[in-house]
């Protein structure tokens, strides 16, 4: 299962990290795909993320790469014709499009617990629980 993943589920992870959030990221089951801009918010938001976790600077660089690579991270350019579209479909939500339109690019679901994007019909959004439990039962 195809499924583009949200920053900030991977910034949630990173801080306190969930047994669900964690599964979803090790499963075989599902196939992350993430904007290519999330790896530059790891790196320039790296401090503020060590100041709210647990972690260590080890662990959480350990998680880092763990990202990179069970997540494929694809360029702007890839997707960039269906942000419009994306736009469209949350008017009031745009920081949000490129999300979408990676999503609308693939014709797959989108991992976020954002409510606001699960008021568009074009794409499903599963929320974390929704995707573990989704993943369980196949």
């Amino acid at each position: 299962m195809l499924v583009v993943v949200d920053a900030n589920e991977l910034f949630s992870l990173l801080i306190r990290g969930t047994k669900n959030s964690e599964e979803i990221l090790v499963s075989n089951k599902v196939q992350l795909i993430a904007p290519e801009f999330l790896l530059l918010e790891f790196s320039n938001n790296k401090e503020e993320i060590l100041s709210k976790t647990h972690r260590t600077e080890e662990r959480f660089n350990k998680l880092v790469s763990m990202f990179e690579r069970r997540i494929k991270f694809i360029s702007r350019e890839e997707f960039e014709g269906f942000i419009p579209k994306a736009c469209e479909l949350i008017p009031d939500h745009a920081k949000d499009a490129e999300y979408l339109a990676l999503a609308l690019k693939y014709n797959c679901s989108l991992w976020s617990e954002e409510k606001l994007l699960k008021k568009q019909a074009e794409i499903k959004v599963f929320n974390t629980f929704e995707l573990s439990e989704l993943l369980k039962a196949e």
